[in-house]
């Protein structure tokens, strides 16, 4: 049986992910930094590793897994988050000899992830993004006449809007640039786009530079309400968005499983580029009830084997059940808010991204944890920036 190990298996997508494998007939082993998560709790894993955080203990977790690979062997990796796919990217070269993969090499991986390079190639190629200035190249102090503010402060490489700052004059940015490059590093200044346009995910697999399979999402709801995550989402049909997004990975030579944030400007109805997430997304299972395995795809590109393209069927709704509970306990109009949230829930085309029935643990675990997390003080202040 092929043995496939998930990087980061204590996250919410490992879950979906562990369930297709399994039903796939693949041994599916979860890597995770804790116990107290959604992937660890999982039935559909076949063995769950605890080990060291790919995001706080890089070097720790580079060796821990190259003793396993020694050891225990794995036939095929994959990254469910940012920081293990930098670091499969990263250890290309090492790994690549002793477990398979698909993640672009390191210069083609930084051109998507790093935020700053992916906004020059959008300028340079004529692709719809948000104006950008790279701050690393500003002497402190300047004022450049050709940018307009509000703006945001955004560190090139990070998650969930983490170190975003939404800033008002230069005189403002210098003020708080120093302390989010202390913690983040390097930052670039970005337009700021108004609330009040639709958001979406635009999730491609590419092969030999070619779309195989895509799938587009529309983000309706979010908790914390402003800045925070989605935690209910529609798949829909787009195509001018694959399209525009298929060229970005197609000029920086991106070849696997590429996930897009895009925001419509409210001001003119443009639909911008905002970032690549070089791994699946929280949201992935959206895909997956939309008729897209992506999962059993990713798998088939990491061992050369013949890719399927699905049929996509979209108008499926996903609903972050713990976070959706949040955004309706915060709403300031309940009533109004009750009715927009009961609506769909007992649909055919509504699921739950948190929970099934018939896997309980990874909700009642996942939900207590992600709560506690959600409700700390200084998660939310990392992310609230982008909206003061």
């Amino acid at each position: 049986m092929i043995k496939v190990g998930l990087l980061d298996g204590q996250t919410i997508q490992a879950v979906i992910f562990a369930k297709q494998l399994k039903k796939a007939g693949y041994h599916v082993v979860l890597f995770c930094d804790t116990k107290m998560s959604y992937g660890y709790h999982t039935r559909y894993a076949h063995a769950k590793v605890i080990c060291p955080s790919t995001q706080k203990e890089t070097t720790k977790f580079h060796d821990f897994f190259l003793d396993y690979l020694d050891k225990e062997g794995l036939d095929i990796a994959v990254p469910m988050n940012d920081y293990s796919a930098k670091y499969l990217s990263k250890n290309k070269a090492l790994l690549h000899g002793i477990v398979n993969f698909s993640i672009p090499d390191y210069p083609i991986f930084m051109k998507g992830y790093d935020k700053n390079q992916l906004m020059q190639v959008c300028a340079e190629n004529n692709l719809p993004h948000p104006k950008s200035l790279d701050i690393s190249i500003l002497k402190k102090g300047t004022e450049p006449s050709d940018f307009n503010f509000p703006a945001l402060i955004k560190p090139n490489e990070t998650t969930g809007a983490r170190g975003f700052k939404k800033v008002t004059s230069y005189w403002e940015l210098w003020e708080h640039y120093e302390a989010i490059y202390n913690e983040f590093g390097n930052c670039h200044l970005q337009e700021f786009i108004p609330q009040g346009g639709m958001q979406y995910k635009v999730q491609i697999l590419m092969n030999d530079k070619k779309v195989v399979n895509s799938t587009v999402i529309e983000k309706h709801r979010y908790y914390p309400i402003n800045g925070g995550s989605s935690c209910f989402n529609h798949t829909i049909v787009k195509d001018e968005l694959v399209e525009v997004c298929a060229k970005v990975l197609q000029i920086i030579g991106w070849e696997g499983f590429a996930d897009f944030d895009l925001i419509e400007d409210p001001r003119s109805g443009k639909i911008q580029i905002m970032e690549i997430n070089p791994r699946v997304p929280a949201c992935i299972k959206a895909s997956v009830i939309s008729g897209v395995d992506f999962p059993q795809s990713i798998v088939a590109l990491s061992l050369n084997n013949p890719l399927e393209t699905y049929i996509y069927k979209p108008d499926k709704y996903l609903r972050y059940f713990s976070m959706d509970l949040l955004w309706l306990l915060s709403s300031k109009n309940k009533l109004s808010a009750m009715r927009q949230w009961a609506r769909r829930f007992f649909s055919a085309k509504h699921f739950l991204q948190d929970g099934e029935f018939t896997d309980p643990l990874p909700f009642i675990i996942g939900t207590y944890s992600g709560l506690a997390k959600q409700l700390n003080p200084k998660f939310r202040e990392q992310k609230k920036g982008m909206n003061q």
